[in-house]
Order: structure tokens, then C-alpha cells, then sequence
């Protein structure tokens, strides 16, 4: 792997979930590390993420929809992880031009700003698995027709173009992660459009009832947040112009395979209901990757099983509840 000793490395939303969790790993290995966040409400931006390391890191509250303050960002950088962005996709169809402007407009500021400022910087982008709707065949690889069903996929596949255009028309080396299911420390809990999986730990060490919709024999793949960290770290590595590659898991999930080792670490009470009608319309189906791409690319391959990161998980939150439980 890359030595980061010394680095400069800018970590665009770096006080969310992915983002701290990319700055605690990097500055234990020496690089020298600056988080980008604009602490929007209800997008995961927490100061209790970087707690153990906030002295040793720079921190600057902007936006990154804020051209003239990330053109100064991004100057000198070696390497720049763009995990910022809005995640639901039920807020991205109640809301749809914030999502065009964080999710695509702001992606495309990001490009010019590195082709103006710094064009020898290293980008990585954290995409989705969304972008591929419906699944047609399983496991998706990456030569899977896209067909987003919901403005979130939409405008992360068009930042996923613009992020490969640049890379091979001006050069810029580019990465694009598809990721899947992302848990663990430090995931954003607060409020009800982040996801299943983390309304489903927050309510599990609640005590409260967990809805799945539908059957709950969707199938799904997880990845523990240190191996998606491994990922984007291996990821600023690879000289494939405008790459994009699927993460994913060796196993698949039900959501009720999920909620059953859920509950050998809670006590709550599980319910299948019928689907919202504002969640069928984006629902998806079953999903799981074909990451062998990435695997063959960077010898990626991840190394906690969904019963171990969820063990993991549960005993960071229940010991932090005060400092997650109502994160603005």
C-alpha cells in the first residue's frame, strides 16, 4: 500500500461516517490530514467522530458547494477522498434539486477546481451501487446497464462521468468506488432516510420495534467500515484512468439474516410491514456485487464478517449513545 507518511491529504465531508473514519486511519500513518465539512443537519457530520484526533488534524467548516473556498482547498493536495454528498435516496425525490447540487453540480466545482489549482492530485469518489437500480442479473458487475430509479442515482452516476471525463481528458487520476452497504463506528444514526442498516442497529440497541418492508428476503451485501477504509486507501493507488469499481462482500444477507444477528446482541421486537408506497417506487430488489474487478485491481478483499462488524458496531454505539443518539 501507498505510503502516506507525510502526505498531504484533503477529506471532503471528513467529519461524517466514512470520512472520519478515512482521517483516523490516515493520520496513523503519518499523513497529514484536512476535513472538509459543512455540518448540514441530518448528513452525518459529528465532532465526535474525530474526538480522539482532533488536535492533530485541520478541520475547515465549508461547503463544497462553495467554488472560491474549495479552490483554495484543494491547492498542494496529494491526494483528495470526495466522500461528501447527500445520501437518501427518499430525501433525494422529496428534495431533488439540493441532490442535483450537492450529488453532481458540486462534484463537477470539485474537477474544475484540481484542473485549475492542483491537475496532478489523486481523486477518489465515493459513488453508489444505486446507480444500477434494479438488478437484472446477480451478482452486478461493473458492465451492468445503469438505470437509476431515483434522482440520488441519477446525479451520482453523472458526477461518476464527470470524475471520468477529467481523469481522461485532462489527465487527472480519478477513481469512483460503487459502494454497498457501508456500517460500523461512527455511522450516521439520527433520523429515519440514512439507510436501513442504521435505523436498524439504533432502534436494536433502543429496544424499540425494527420494521423491515416487505418479506425481509431481500438480499443484500454489507461491508465493515475498515474495510471499505482499506478500499478508498488501495483505491489512491490505481493509475486506470477514470476507473469505476464495484465493492462488495464474499456473503449475502436477507434483511431478516440481518435483523436475526441483530438480535443476538439486542433485545427488540422485529415486524414485516408492507412497503411504504414511497419506498416501493425506488425499491430495488435483491443486490449484491461482483467486486473481483477491484479484488484483481488492488488485491482488495474484505476481512470482517457481517456477525463480527455488527458486534463491533453495537458495543461502540451503546458506549457513545450521548454523542450519537441526537447528533445534529
Amino acid at each position: 500500500m501507498t505510503d502516506f507518511l507525510n502526505k498531504e491529504v484533503l477529506i471532503l465531508g471528513g467529519l461524517g461516517f466514512i470520512g472520519s473514519s478515512l482521517a483516523h486511519r490516515l493520520h496513523s500513518l503519518g499523513a497529514r490530514v484536512t476535513l472538509v465539512d459543512s455540518m448540514l443537519s441530518n448528513y452525518g457530520g459529528n465532532m465526535a467522530n474525530i474526538d480522539p484526533i482532533k488536535d492533530a488534524v485541520r478541520i475547515n467548516f465549508a461547503d463544497i458547494r462553495d467554488h472560491h473556498s474549495l479552490n483554495r482547498l484543494v491547492r498542494d493536495k496529494d491526494i483528495i477522498y470526495s466522500v461528501a454528498g447527500q445520501t437518501s435516496h427518499i430525501d433525494s425525490m422529496k428534495d431533488p434539486m439540493t441532490d442535483l447540487d450537492i450529488n453532481c453540480r458540486s462534484q463537477l466545482s470539485i474537477l474544475e477546481c484540481c484542473r485549475e489549482q492542483n491537475p496532478e492530485v489523486r481523486l477518489v469518489y465515493a459513488s453508489t451501487r444505486q446507480i444500477y437500480g434494479k438488478p437484472q442479473y446477480l451478482p452486478v458487475d461493473e458492465k451492468h446497464p445503469v438505470v437509476p430509479v431515483d434522482v440520488n442515482g441519477i446525479n451520482k452516476l453523472a458526477a461518476e462521468m464527470y470524475y471520468s471525463l477529467y481523469s481522461k481528458v485532462y489527465g487527472i487520476p480519478c477513481v469512483s468506488l460503487r459502494l454497498t452497504n457501508t456500517y460500523g463506528p461512527r455511522q450516521h444514526l439520527s433520523g429515519n432516510t440514512q439507510g436501513f442498516a442504521g435505523i436498524f442497529i439504533r432502534k436494536a440497541i433502543d429496544g424499540e420495534k425494527v420494521q423491515i418492508f416487505g418479506s425481509g428476503n431481500q438480499l443484500r451485501d454489507f461491508n465493515y467500515i475498515d474495510d471499505v477504509v482499506d478500499a478508498f486507501l488501495l483505491a489512491s493507488e490505481i493509475d486506470s484512468p477514470g476507473g469505476i469499481y464495484n465493492l462488495g462482500a464474499s456473503s449475502n444477507y436477507s434483511l431478516l439474516d440481518f435483523t436475526e444477528i441483530l438480535g443476538t446482541l439486542c433485545n427488540f421486537e422485529l415486524e414485516t410491514v408492507p412497503f411504504p408506497a414511497d419506498h416501493e417506487t425506488i425499491d430495488i430488489g435483491d443486490y449484491y456485487a461482483d467486486y473481483s474487478r477491484f479484488q484483481s485491481s488492488t488485491g482488495w478483499d474484505p476481512q470482517i464478517g457481517l456477525e463480527e462488524g455488527l458486534e463491533r458496531t453495537i458495543d461502540y454505539f451503546k458506549a457513545r449513545k450521548a454523542q450519537y443518539w441526537n447528533a445534529p
